[in-house]
């Protein structure tokens, strides 16, 4: 099954918890955080403006992104886990 978000909307696949800090230490599972950074898997056409032209977000597939800690809709499509948000709670493009 694929997904087609609709719109100015944005679909994730969620970078993994951190295990360990960064000296070594183990985070036990209950305790670790949900990541706010993630890859773009796909991307909707675009939302109108007030005079009818089309904005595309400013993301495209395979872009790894840092997003709104309390944005988006998580869903489960065959079996792995999705993100759905707007492109405006998108924050940053990582670069390397």
């Amino acid at each position: 099954m694929t997904l087609k978000p609709l719109g100015d909307r944005v679909i994730l696949k969620q970078d993994e918890a951190e295990t360990a800090t960064a000296s070594g230490i183990l985070i036990a599972s209950t305790a670790q955080e949900k990541p706010q950074r993630g890859t773009v898997i796909a991307v909707g056409d675009g939302k109108l403006d007030n005079n009818g032209n089309l904005i595309k977000p400013g993301v495209e597939v395979g872009d790894s992104v840092i997003y709104s800690k309390y944005g988006g809709t998580e869903v489960t499509i065959d079996g792995e886990e999705y993100l759905i948000l707007r492109a405006d709670d998108l924050y940053a493009i990582l670069t390397k």
